[in-house]
C-alpha cells in the first residue's frame, strides 16, 4: 500500500468564504461522516479543514492565500485507486469546494 495526501481545494482568497445554508451543512456533514466511515480502513490521517495561510521565506513572514481548504491522508494500492476514493466526494458534490487533489507521499531520499 502507498500513502497519499489529498488536498481539498476551494477558492484562493484572503476573505472568509460564505457558509452554505444550515440544511446543506447538515447534509454535507452527514455525507462527509459517511465517506469517512466507508473509507475508515484507508484513512491513516483524518486531517481536517485549514485556516488562513502565512508564507515564510527569506524575505520574512507574510499573509498569503491559496486554494487549500483541508486535507486527509489515505492509503491505496495505486495513485488511480486513491483518486477514485474521492469521486463524488461531499467536498465538491455538496459543499462549494472545487476539487480534491491527490498526490503520493514519496520516500525521503537516502532515508
Amino acid at each position: 500500500m502507498k500513502t497519499f495526501l489529498a488536498l481539498y481545494m476551494g477558492k484562493p482568497t484572503l476573505e472568509p468564504v460564505a457558509q452554505p445554508d444550515p440544511v446543506t451543512i447538515q447534509k454535507g456533514l452527514a455525507a462527509w461522516t459517511q465517506w469517512m466511515t466507508d473509507h475508515a480502513a484507508d484513512v491513516v490521517g483524518t486531517g481536517g479543514p485549514v485556516g488562513t495561510t502565512k508564507r515564510v521565506s527569506k524575505a520574512g513572514i507574510a499573509d498569503t492565500h491559496n486554494a487549500v481548504a483541508g486535507y486527509v491522508i489515505v492509503r491505496a494500492e495505486s495513485h488511480e485507486a486513491a483518486a477514485r476514493m474521492f469521486e463524488n466526494h461531499p467536498h465538491f458534490a455538496i459543499f462549494p469546494g472545487d476539487s480534491v487533489e491527490v498526490m503520493e507521499q514519496m520516500p525521503i531520499p537516502g532515508g
